[in-house]
């Protein structure tokens, strides 16, 4: 090849990447940042019966970054519902990806945290759990048997569910949740970015008839060999096998030097097996050379299968809505994606994922030098506390070895801080309902009063759990 056809095949393949660039779309792409409330409606559904719930701009109690704020349910046992108008578009010969990402770190019980697009005309302040919609997707959690993830498409103005038993993220972090559905009605479903399954429509959606069904009046044909094996008809019988006995006498025995034949008779060797005795005589078998195989009833088409070149067509797209019941609210939603390009998806829960581990990384001096000071003044007001009493290092306080001691949190990630923060916490409240219990109790008993815990006390019981918060 020459260097003037070498230069135009790259210019060339350069410009049909162009092309191939420009051509993907972002239809909507929702961070939450400042001026979001413009673009949403929030639903006044269930709200005349007093069970509608609200929607907070808030980054959570444990977020990887502070300033990465979603819209966060909130009140327990409340219907929550709210939608944005987006570009209509349609993804008739287009690959249509849909994604967001979803924090449960409330103790859910009972609810869902799934999204809907929906098609046609939607009144936005009527927005609920009736109105029609074209695709929905997302958990839904229900005690510890139901961790079921959401696929379901519309097609004909019906709605079907997958087939498969897909489960949904528990634990309380942050999860990315993607659907990707192609031309060729084939699709993907992803969490964190990684392929959780995939398959097609024609499959794995009882939306068409199957292309093929069993000949039920299918019958094994007469000459059909399913013997995998077979006797050898070769094998003869070697002679005098049947002479063979089971057990011989012990070549090994000998008589007891006491042995008395006339009180115990004969004396006779013991038998033991026979090493040459190999059972009853049977056919060597061998592979049947004729063998076809388990018969198995052969697959037909279908005559009611009308195929639709269109199956993977939804009606055009024009809201993206969240409606949902949960008993304990605290679900945070975020980075809700609508696009046709797969990588552009998977770039944006990589660059999310990564900024909140920068985040962490950063603000973990800054928890440290915190920790630190308050230690310090734990330290103060131990030692004033002390010079009050005149002393009194036997009396139960803090020891001074104890706030000196550092621990390394260094290593410990977001969802761990979350979980010790959470069981000191509930360990805490118990602890101190028993204590007033306990107090309430002897006060009464013996007449007095038992002063509440010293300053020293409530300060490093505070410190501790803020410096669980990130």
């Amino acid at each position: 090849m020459t260097g003037f056809a070498l230069a135009i095949s790259t210019k060339v393949l350069l410009f049909l990447c162009v092309i191939q660039f420009s051509v993907s779309e972002i239809i909507f792409e929702e961070r939450f940042e400042d001026g979001w409330e413009s673009r949403w409606v929030k639903s006044d559904w269930k709200r005349t019966e007093g069970l509608a719930g609200s929607f907070k701009h808030k980054a959570g109690r444990w977020p990887g970054d502070p300033d990465d704020k979603g819209i966060q349910t909130t009140t327990d046992a409340r219907f929550f519902a709210i939608s944005a108008k987006i570009p209509e578009f349609s993804n008739k010969n287009r690959t249509l990806v849909f994604q967001y990402s979803i924090r449960l770190e409330q103790d859910i019980e009972c609810g869902g945290g799934y999204i809907k697009l929906l098609s046609g005309f939607v009144n936005q302040k009527k927005f609920g759990g009736d109105t029609p919609y074209s695709f929905m997707f997302g958990p839904d959690i229900c005690g510890s048997q139901t961790k079921k993830l959401h696929v379901i498409l519309s097609y004909q103005g019906q709605n079907y569910p997958i087939r498969k038993d897909l489960e949904c993220e528990t634990d309380k972090l942050t999860h990315f949740y993607t659907f990707i559905l192609r031309p060729d009605a084939s699709y993907s479903v992803l969490i964190d970015g990684r392929e959780r399954d995939s398959g097609s429509m024609y499959t794995d959606w009882d939306i068409l008839p199957p292309r093929k069904i069993k000949a039920v009046k299918a019958k094994k044909p007469a000459d059909w060999d399913d013997r995998e094996y077979i006797d050898d008809p070769n094998d003869v019988k070697p002679e005098g096998y049947d002479s063979i006995p089971k057990e011989i006498p012990d070549p090994k025995a000998k008589q007891p030097d006491d042995w008395d034949e006339e009180e115990s008779g004969l004396w006779k060797s013991p038998k033991i097996p026979n090493p040459a005795y190999k059972g009853p005589w049977k056919l060597k078998r061998i592979k049947n050379p004729n063998y076809k195989g388990k018969w198995k009833i052969p697959y037909i088409d279908n005559p009611e299968f009308e195929d639709d070149p269109d199956l993977y067509v939804l009606k055009p797209i024009k809201y993206i809505g969240i409606d949902v019941w949960q008993v304990k609210a605290g679900s945070v939603y975020d980075n809700i994606l609508v696009c046709d390009d797969p990588e552009y998806a998977k770039q944006v829960v990589q660059e999310v994922l990564a900024n909140r581990e920068v985040c962490q990384l950063k603000r973990r001096p800054l928890r440290k030098q915190k920790k630190l000071e308050k230690l310090e003044r734990m330290r103060k007001l131990k030692e004033q506390e002390r010079k009050v009493k005149g002393g009194g290092e036997k009396e139960d306080m803090i020891d001074a070895t104890e706030i000196d001691t550092e621990i390394n949190t260094e290593g410990i990630t977001p969802g761990t801080w979350m979980i010790i923060m959470m069981s000191f916490e509930e360990a805490f409240k118990l602890s101190a309902l028993s204590l007033d219990s306990a107090t309430s109790t002897w006060e009464r008993e013996n007449k007095a009063t038992v002063l509440p815990l010293g300053g020293v006390g409530q300060l490093f019981v505070s410190s501790l759990l803020y410096d669980f918060h990130f």
